[in-house]
């Protein structure tokens, strides 16, 4: 057994040729660039890259494959260069009814072991979607519906950042996962917290008690992969090792969960759209209290305070601790240039925040930079909350 990092959803911006993918994402997010940015720049080993099923991509995939840097494994996934383990993944977002007979829409994350099998769900999913070509499309299934899909190619569902205000399960759709999933809730055994959320806040929902919790980027450029990510035990880097691990089962496991604090999270907290403010009251408001104006996004912190069923958080014994970490993009005084320097001298960003002393880093950058990486790598930083889409700062 042996410990790997783990960051299982990332988007891609263009494909190869420049056709659009995830319109929102930066153009130079392709699948080839991912995964040399893992290797290379941020140390990660399992990438989940969530825009696989697009036609495009596909084409791309077929192309990464020819070049020789990278091959399919027997056990799933895509190796690369043998440091990185690829995951062929598909965000879909879903139909669901929503609370007060309202639609809401969810975003999912799968995953499947093999190009074949992403290609079969592909195909099938054409026709649920009205443009299979572009990220994240909506279709006209539930949840419920689509883990059957996804099943039948072999592959795992878990439902994506389950606490944001606009696209996910709880945010704007349901006070109970296991509403939508019925007698198939059993099948999810893994949830993706999001940015705005963490582990003390998670745990307040005796559903998810028996949930594997992952703490992923949802990059939309190649510097924010990793801004969140997860360290895993398991016995080599394959698509059935990452799926035993989230099962946590033969020893493999989540061993820990690495995450911004929830306060830079871009919906920590209720906004006003009409003031442009956070509403950080004691009790979760849906009118803010300065302007009177009932145009607010309801925020993560909030959201789980109306609906979460336990009087103080208690986490099970098997969940692994969630570890406040900052990214180097996000901590003062650190510019690109910067940056550059210290992953040119000390190879990958997880180096840089997981086995350098602060000697070794004050030795290239100077000792204020140090303290500040340092501070940030350990949780100890002040912040202030994001909202209404708008990160958090570091103070």
């Amino acid at each position: 057994m042996y410990e790997v990092f783990a960051d299982m959803h990332v988007h891609i911006g263009r494909s190869e040729n420049g056709k659009p993918i995830k319109i929102t994402a930066a153009r130079s997010l392709n699948f080839a660039n991912i995964a040399k940015e893992c290797a290379e720049r941020k140390g990660i080993n399992i990438v989940g890259i969530i825009d696989c099923a697009s036609p495009y991509v596909i084409e791309d995939i077929e192309n990464f494959l020819k070049t020789g840097d990278a091959f399919e494994l027997k056990d799933g996934g895509i190796i690369y260069k043998n440091k990185v383990c690829i995951l062929l993944g598909s965000e879909v977002e879903t139909s669901e009814k929503g609370r007060n007979g309202k639609s809401g829409s969810a975003h999912n994350v799968c995953f499947f072991p093999f190009l074949k099998d992403i290609k079969a769900f592909s195909k099938e999913m054409s026709t649920h979607i009205k443009n299979i070509t572009l990220s994240t499309q909506r279709s006209n299934l539930s949840g419920y519906d689509l883990i059957d899909i996804v099943e039948k190619y072999n592959g795992i569902l878990i439902p994506a950042h389950i606490f944001t205000p606009h696209k996910s399960y709880y945010g704007n759709c349901t006070d109970r996962l296991k509403s939508i999933f019925k007698e198939k809730y059993d099948k999810i055994f893994a949830v993706e917290l999001g940015l705005s959320s963490d582990t003390f806040l998670a745990d307040t929902i005796s559903e998810l008690e028996n949930k594997t919790f992952v703490t992923n980027s949802d990059a939309h450029s190649l510097p924010k992969i990793a801004r969140e990510y997860n360290k895993m035990q398991v016995e080599d880097i394959s698509f059935k090792e990452v799926v035993k691990a989230l099962k946590r089962e033969d020893g493999r496991k989540v061993l820990a969960n690495y995450g911004l604090d929830p306060k830079l999270g871009k919906y920590h907290r209720t906004y006003c759209d009409n003031c442009n403010c956070s509403i950080e009251t004691k009790e979760p408001v849906e009118i803010c209290p300065k302007c009177g104006s009932d145009k607010v996004t309801f925020g993560v912190f909030d959201r789980i305070e109306l609906i979460k069923d336990k009087k103080e958080s208690k986490s099970p014994a098997h969940r692994p601790p969630y570890i406040y970490q900052i990214p180097l993009n996000f901590i003062p005084g650190l510019g690109n240039k910067t940056i550059e320097k210290l992953l040119n001298h000390f190879d990958t960003e997880m180096n840089i925040l997981h086995k350098l002393s602060k000697d070794d880093i004050e030795s290239l950058v100077g000792e204020k930079i140090a303290n500040n990486i340092v501070k940030a790598r350990s949780g100890k930083m002040q912040v202030q909350s994001g909202g209404g889409g708008v990160y958090g700062k570091v103070k």
